[in-house]
């Protein structure tokens, strides 16, 4: 088993590399598996009925979604754990804490060990395409095989923000599900380039709020006490959104800016299945 990437070479917008072609790798996924099919799978794999299968997995279902809103994190088999946090902004007088403070409500996944074990061991294989879509190159993994921890607030200094996991980042905000305390927000009052696009391939168009309101075009310029939202949205019912170019395949996509950020939305062509 293998893991598949692409390596396009795109025009880069902003940042330290803008106007100028890089190759961006981003994982090449197939057509999202339906809730059935991953039901009908299991009951296959066990031998236990699907119906029998379908009622575990809405019963289970509701026991993790009821325990995760108590505050509990809740053990999700053979994967890891489940819990909800939040994003809230910093004060330093406690009589300014209030609910509004709070920018956005959070689901935060943990890997299981085995499971990370089992993505490093896998290989990947990358396809290099040039900027007109021509295949150039293709290349095995020889990385050492690193997996990310969610917990950590990793940036990508080309213009992606790595999904921007961390419980505490650079925008003054903090995750409740931890107890790493709050933090000032240095990059308040600097301006980023948030900006979004539209893979080669084409299939749909993006939508971009700052703070609630409409943005035109795909772009926008925001401090990290704002609240950028970037959706993809498929052109018809022919096309469904896959992933950003940086791997993140949340949709529609909160973001808290603290650097420049360049992403394109993949989205597959379920005519072409």
């Amino acid at each position: 088993m293998s893991l598949k990437v692409k390596a396009k070479e795109q025009l880069i917008k902003v940042g330290k590399y803008a106007d100028t072609y890089r190759y961006v790798m981003a994982p090449e996924l197939y057509i999202a598996l339906a809730q059935n099919k991953v039901i009908q799978e299991a009951a296959l794999r066990s031998g236990i009925n699907k119906g029998v299968m379908q009622a575990c997995w809405d019963a289970a279902g509701e026991v993790i979604k009821a325990w995760a809103t108590e505050g509990h994190a809740v053990a999700l088999p053979g994967l890891g754990s489940m819990r909800f946090g939040l994003r809230a902004k910093s004060v330093a007088d406690v009589n300014d804490v209030k609910a509004s403070l709070i920018s956005s409500r959070r689901i935060i996944f943990t890997p299981a060990s085995d499971l990370k074990e089992e993505l490093a061991k896998t290989s990947v294989q990358i396809t290099c395409f040039d900027r007109n879509g021509n295949e150039v190159k293709r290349v095995i993994s020889g990385d050492e095989g690193k997996v990310e921890d969610p917990e950590d607030n990793g940036t990508d200094p080309e213009g992606g923000d790595g999904g921007n996991s961390g419980s505490t980042d650079n925008s003054g905000t903090t995750d409740s599900g931890n107890d790493s305390g709050t933090t000032e927000n240095p990059s308040a009052g600097e301006s980023f380039t948030i900006a979004a696009g539209v893979g080669t391939d084409g299939g749909g168009s993006i939508s971009i709020k700052k703070n609630g309101a409409a943005v035109a075009g795909n772009s926008v310029e925001a401090t990290g006490s704002d609240t950028v939202v970037i959706e993809a949205v498929p052109e018809n019912d022919n096309f469904q959104f896959m992933s950003w170019s940086d791997g993140n395949s949340q949709n529609p996509r909160t973001i808290q800016p603290s650097a420049d950020m360049n992403v394109t939305a993949n989205f597959l062509d379920l005519s072409k299945i």
